[in-house]
């Protein structure tokens, strides 16, 4: 028995044993057949090697935040339709090479929502890489100088999705524009791009400082890419306990305030008072 317990750890088959000892622990499963025992055991190491496959995914992918599609509030008018977020969440446009823009204005939350499907899609099984846009073009740049440069387009090619986060809101030089042209272009329709961006679509050629790079670049954007819009206030704002004062502490802000100004008069009328006496005592 020790020599079977050593080869399914040698085998790294640890579900199968962690089932097995769980097995002959409990009296509870010894009335099963040997068939119905080994289909627990089974199962007890597919599902172990799909987390570690899962989390193995969330450590590659690098999101910002960790969130669920339940961490999104929907009741926020912001323009974002949860009907559309969550067919978004199916992954179904990864599967058709497909690419995604999520735009709106700073605190509106877009990397969050980016990192939220990031987050669901790689649950699912997808491979997904999030980075934003001036770091990937920092690596791409470091890359090419210590030799690993066809290496990290390589993995970069091989994610289902590629995350750019913060998209075109720095410049990109026409160094910075060829590099990041030759990594959609591997990618055109062939693989799944995320852009986040604060920056309005119209001004994207002019973020580019070489036109004829922007116009190749916009070319592989724009055609295969759905758009969610968002608007409205910040999410930082909506959300910040300076912001969100219960009734009663502004209610009692006022009275203090109210306090303040009556004390501030009455002060000030005592002050010409006592001037108005020692006038007429030195009279």
């Amino acid at each position: 028995m020790q020599a079977m317990i050593e080869q399914l750890q040698q085998m790294k088959l640890t579900g199968i044993l962690e089932a097995w000892r769980e097995q002959q622990a409990m009296p509870t499963y010894h009335d099963l057949s040997f068939d119905e025992r080994l289909a627990l055991m089974v199962e007890r190491e597919y599902i172990r090697r799909q987390n570690q496959r899962m989390q193995r995914r969330l450590r590659q992918a690098r999101l910002p935040v960790h969130a669920t599609l339940d961490a999104v509030d929907f009741d926020v008018p912001r323009g974002l339709r949860k009907i559309q977020f969550l067919e978004f969440a199916q992954g179904h446009w990864l599967q058709e090479n497909l690419s995604l823009i999520i735009l709106g204005p700073t605190g509106v939350g877009k990397s969050f929502l980016a990192a939220v499907l990031s987050h669901h899609l790689c649950k699912q099984g997808h491979s997904v890489r999030y980075i934003k846009t001036a770091d990937l073009v920092l690596e791409l740049k470091l890359a090419k100088g210590d030799g690993s440069y066809p290496k990290l387009r390589k993995q970069l090619a091989a994610y289902d999705l590629l995350v750019l986060d913060e998209w075109l809101r720095d410049p990109l030089s026409v160094f910075e524009a060829r590099e990041v042209l030759d990594i959609l272009d591997e990618r055109f329709r062939k693989a799944s791009c995320l852009f986040a961006t604060q920056m309005p679509l119209e001004q994207w050629h002019s973020q580019i400082q070489d036109p004829t790079l922007a116009d190749a670049i916009l070319d592989r954007i724009i055609h295969d890419a759905m758009k969610v819009l968002l608007r409205g206030e910040s999410m930082r704002k909506l959300t910040s306990k300076l912001t969100q004062k219960p009734e009663g502490e502004m209610s009692i802000n006022r009275s203090d305030e109210e306090n303040t100004t009556r004390e501030t008069t009455l002060k000030t009328q005592k002050e010409k008072r006592n001037e108005k006496k020692e006038g007429q005592m030195e009279e």
